[in-house]
């Protein structure tokens, strides 16, 4: 099954699984919400950054939406509309009124933002109604997909909702409530994002779109009016993470195992994250989780929720709870019942130890005599392609997948040598690549921070020694000859040497 993103609609078919119905300006005037008079256009320019060059950016990129006018002279859009952004600005619908944007909110995880006028004289807004919200969708509704034509008629495309699911938004890994809708929509411009609505009332965000199953997920109200009630408190925090992995427990031979062949459903937790909820709670791995905030979970992960049906327990987590909750988790340990309260956080990405994710921030990097050192983030293993597991270096692929231990010999990030330069500095080791740095001068090295600290101090022999994980184990660069080609590497183009923050 082909799927793409709403960007991509160019390549949908002319006619309408369902009606599309023109709204003239004139008559959504009339309307307290329409179309054509509570959305805006949204134009971006993105920049992304090299991960394989991490001194370099990519070629500037124009993005176009639609985002949902609301209460305060906002507009909400997705994070992936402005992701890497230089340059965003707003767009009457109708008469073209243009001013520069700025972000005033923004969560990768939920893939939303807030944007607002950069300038508070604006005419972007004269005239629209903003949008409330809805958060009584259940499976069975019929919602509207609102779009702009090119002279600023509004249309609106009738979807079905097929079921609530719990899925992935933008990054891997980050799931959350989701509605799967089925309808056709037509191609258009501003179409990379798409406010989703109920009886006039802001009901999502549409996030994909499969032309071929003419089906589509739409990023649902609630977890909408979770992040605008987090950044409306002042501090924004975020959607919390529990931080297991788990497995199920259908099999009959392990449930007896883990001492609940006796007990309805629960999840075997087969991994805690470092300084993540779960930790700090006391949970183990090896515990059954039986229920989590009083709700019952199966064998598969699922409890019931009242409205939705079946979900994943993870709902329970980012989008019944926000940080700062505490929750009670019933659990088997050891054969034995107990009840442990966790009180809800949120990891950030950068207190992983390798990034699952980096945006409007490079990747940081050393540069030292011809030598790349950079910290290993997964965009830069996703560098390689749609198969990057298969492509990217092993050893890096095994560190990302497997943290754990290298969490425990006391690294904060993973630095490595990622490629060499070919200078006079550097003879011999031009085919070293994709290496973990132990140590510098025998320095423990917990991050670039601590790489550059080891190369500004000179031993007295003026050879720096570099240990290695795996092969070639060490090599030794000399000091002098490092800086000099360091000043070459700058007039022939490589302006910057290092990012350490």
């Amino acid at each position: 099954m082909s799927r793409f993103r709403p960007r991509l609609l160019s390549v949908l078919l002319a006619m309408a699984f369902l009606p599309a119905l023109a709204v003239p300006p004139a008559a959504a005037a009339a309307q307290e919400s329409s179309p054509a008079n509570s959305i805006v256009r949204v134009n971006a320019t993105l920049q992304d950054y090299s991960f394989l060059r991490p001194w370099e950016k990519g070629a500037p990129t124009p993005r176009r939406g639609l985002g949902a006018v609301l209460e305060g002279n906002r507009v909400l859009v997705t994070a992936e509309m402005c992701v890497n952004a230089t340059f965003l600005e707003l767009e009457h619908p109708s008469s073209g009124a243009r001013i520069a944007a700025r972000i005033a909110g923004i969560d990768y995880e939920a893939n939303l933002a807030v944007l607002v006028p950069a300038d508070d004289n604006s005419r972007v807004f004269e005239g629209l109604h903003p949008l409330e919200i809805d958060e009584s969708v259940v499976a069975g509704d019929t919602l509207s997909v609102w779009q702009v034509e090119d002279n600023g008629d509004g249309v609106s495309t009738d979807v079905a909702v097929l079921r609530v699911d719990v899925g992935r938004y933008f990054i891997p890994g980050s799931v959350f409530l989701l509605y799967q809708v089925k309808g056709s929509l037509q191609a258009r411009t501003n179409s990379f994002t798409l406010p989703v609505v109920k009886d006039g009332k802001l009901a999502g965000m549409l996030l994909s779109y499969s032309s071929k199953e003419q089906t589509a997920g739409v990023l649902p109200s609630p977890i909408i009016r979770a992040f605008l009630d987090d950044l409306d408190d002042g501090t924004y925090e975020g959607f919390p993470n529990l931080g297991i992995a788990f497995a199920q427990t259908l099999d009959e031979t392990f449930r007896e195992f883990t001492g609940i062949a006796d007990r309805e459903g629960g999840i075997f937790v087969r991994e805690i994250a470092r300084e993540g909820s779960a930790e700090k709670a006391g949970i183990k791995e090896g515990d059954v989780i039986l229920s989590i905030a009083g709700q019952p979970v199966d064998s598969r992960g699922n409890y019931t929720h009242p409205g939705y049906g079946k979900l994943s327990f993870s709902h329970l987590v980012r989008g019944s709870a926000k940080v700062g909750d505490k929750i009670t988790l019933d659990i088997i340990r050891d054969k034995e019942s107990t009840t442990i309260e966790v009180e809800l956080t949120r990891k950030l990405p950068t207190d992983y130890l390798v990034d699952p994710y980096m945006f409007d921030r490079g990747p940081k990097y050393l540069i030292f005599g011809g030598l790349i050192f950079q910290e290993l983030t997964l965009p830069y293993l996703q560098s390689w392609g749609d198969e990057w597991t298969k492509r990217a270096p092993f050893k890096l692929v095994h560190a990302n997948a497997n943290p754990l231990p290298l969490e425990d010999e006391g690294r904060e990030k993973l630095v490595f040598l990622s490629n060499v330069l070919k200078t006079p500095s550097t003879l011999g080791y031009e085919g070293i690549n994709s290496v973990i740095v132990t140590r510098v001068n025998g320095t423990f090295i917990k991050n670039i921070r601590d790489l550059a600290t080891a190369f500004a101090t000179v031993p007295g022999n003026g050879l720096h020694t570099i240990e290695f994980s795996d092969y070639p184990k060490v090599i030794y660069v000399d000091d002098r000859a490092s800086r000099l080609i360091n000043q070459q590497l700058i007039q022939h183009g490589i302006g910057q040497l290092q990012r350490l923050e």
